[in-house]
């Protein structure tokens, strides 16, 4: 057993542990697909610990160790698919992660005949056309056709160099290319946010691709140049620390979200709310124009709390902020700002008579019963309606006048709009 790939163990187990830390608790199948992945690279580095034994061991040893690589590779691909939850997506990943192992399975055998080489290099390219020639085309991914032309082109470059002088080095070297390129590219074109996270992943995948025809390279033309091991695992751990802060990025953006916008319906909160409501005043005050708010409380939800429980009443207040959503544009907000309360920016130029007129119409909304868990739910809607800078001219005041006609709405006996 070799000792000198100890190290290497070692880093990418402590890795793999931060992996595992900063993924929790809400892991995603991508996740946990790169978590297998650098399971794979763990394991390469496991095998190769072995090569030096005598016989079938070493061979065996190679084999695992160069698969494992390959693995990792294409569970690095299936990551990145948009539909990797599909059958075909599935299907793709088994097996061309097949046909990697069988043909790197034979280049490490001796006295292979010539005619199952060119079969097995043939199934690079047969393989994903026929796989992608049955997913129809409404649901087969443009960046797909990144792995049947990358690797129709290693097939035919096998078929051509294989049997060549350096065919022994090719045969080794270039699946183990195309198959990081392929991840690499399939990267590239996936939905990331191009961020500091993005950017050191895919340098590091860039790397990672390259490392294996630049070292045959260095073998060939410069054998008495010695590069040391840490220099060409250096991607590796790049790609690792891109990935780590893909996690990162990824979790400061959803507490991000959750800091601003309500658990239960994924609306606005009341900090985001006054940050809306702050930048609507000041564009309408830039444009000397008229912008509006709305307050709005559910009339009978405390009834429908009381005698149904509290996970109707969560119900209701999901449906009633879709039915909402369906009357108001995309460049209004609407947000949860209490526990049946809701507010409403209407950004201008808008007049009151307009504005009423979208109140009224959430009101309306609500004239017909909600179906929850089969049973029929009434509520209503008490909705006080300000106007900026008729009524006030700070988020602070259009709020209060907002609440006050709310308010006397409601003690006017409810479901109905009080506009001024």
């Amino acid at each position: 057993m070799s000792w000198k790939e100890v190290p290497d163990l070692l880093a990418v187990g402590l890795l793999i542990y931060a992996f595992v830390t900063v993924s929790r608790p809400a892991g995603s199948v991508t996740t946990r697909l790169w978590l297998a992945g650098w399971v794979c690279v763990e394991l390469h580095f496991a095998a190769y610990s072995f090569l030096d034994l005598p016989g079938a061991g070493g061979v065996i040893a190679d084999i695992v160790g160069t698969a494992a690589l390959v693995w990792c590779a294409e569970l690095f691909c299936w990551s990145m698919d948009p539909r990797l939850h599909q059958w075909e997506s599935r299907l793709l990943f088994w097996a061309m992660s097949a046909v990697y192992t069988l043909y790197l399975t034979l280049t490490s055998l001796s006295a292979v005949p010539e005619g199952i080489m060119v079969g097995a290099a043939s199934l690079f390219a047969l393989v994903p056309l026929a796989i992608i020639a049955t997913t129809p085309n409404a649901e087969r991914p443009p960046n797909r056709w990144i792995t049947v032309v990358l690797n129709t082109a290693l097939a035919l470059a096998l078929l051509h160099w294989q049997f060549s002088k350096h065919g022994p080095d090719l045969v080794f070297v270039l699946p183990l290319f195309v198959a990081y390129f392929t991840c690499c590219l399939q990267f590239c074109f996936s939905k990331q946010r191009r961020t500091g996270g993005f950017v050191v992943t895919l340098l590091g995948l860039l790397a990672w691709s390259l490392v294996f025809p630049l070292g045959m390279v260095f073998d060939i033309f410069y054998p008495h140049v010695e590069v040391g091991a840490e220099v060409w695992n250096l991607p590796k751990y790049l790609v690792a620390v891109g990935m780590i802060l893909l996690l990162l990025e990824g979790q400061l953006t959803r507490n991000q979200h959750l800091a601003q916008h309500d658990a239960l319906t994924g609306l606005p909160n009341r900090r985001l709310f006054q940050d809306r409501i702050s930048g609507a005043i000041e564009r309408a005050r830039q444009h000397k124009a008229r912008m509006a708010m709305l307050a709005i409380d559910l009339d009978g939800f405390k009834q429908v709390n009381d005698t149904r429980g509290h996970h109707v009443g969560d119900a209701v207040l999901q449906q009633v902020a879709r039915l909402f959503m369906t009357r108001l544009r995309r460049i209004d907000t609407l947000a949860r700002t209490g526990g049946d309360e809701f507010s409403v920016v209407l950004e201008g130029p808008i007049t009151r008579k307009e504005a009423a007129d979208v109140a009224s119409a959430l009101r309306q909304l609500l004239d017909a019963p909600l179906m929850i868990e089969g049973h029929a739910m009434q509520v209503g809607a008490s909705i006080g309606l300000a106007i900026f800078p008729d009524d006030a001219q700070t988020p602070h005041g259009l709020c209060i006048r907002a609440d006050e006609r709310m308010y006397m709405a409601k003690r006017n006996g409810g479901c109905a709009v009080q506009a001024g």
